[in-house]
């Protein structure tokens, strides 16, 4: 457990600063990055190539964010074309079974999803 009890908040109740966080932990990128980072320590080309379909400004504003909430390292060795490097901290790792389930998860259902999609798309009228 953390530093505050699991009591002390609620992503149900309004205003609740953990729906903050939920958001930040829901976020597809920041998923992605999780998943990524799992497996290594990367430079910023090797999770853009990675990932793959993220602007590097999507990107780059996720990196931050996720080392502004102590997710993410990010490492910059004073080398004369600076070499900066992403790991995740031991608070983001903690991150890493639960992101993998819900990957997992996704790719297990995903053509359940589409087959319910395709029905639902068929009996909705056309409005006009």
């Amino acid at each position: 457990m953390g530093k505050n009890s699991a009591a002390t908040y609620s992503v149900l109740s309004p205003g609740c600063p953990s729906r903050v966080v939920l958001e930040r932990i829901a976020d597809k990128w920041t998923a992605l990055i999780i998943q990524v980072l799992a497996r290594r320590t990367m430079r910023y080309t090797e999770l853009k190539r990675e990932i793959g379909e993220i602007s590097q400004k999507m990107l780059t504003q996720t990196l931050r964010s996720l080392e502004r909430d102590g997710l993410v390292r990010r490492k910059v060795y004073p080398v004369a074309s600076p070499k900066v490097e992403y790991s995740l901290t031991p608070l983001g790792r903690t991150l890493i079974e639960p992101l993998q389930g819900l990957c997992r998860w996704t790719e297990k259902y995903l053509a359940e999803m589409e087959s319910h999609r395709r029905q639902f798309a068929t009996t909705i009228p056309v409005r006009r």
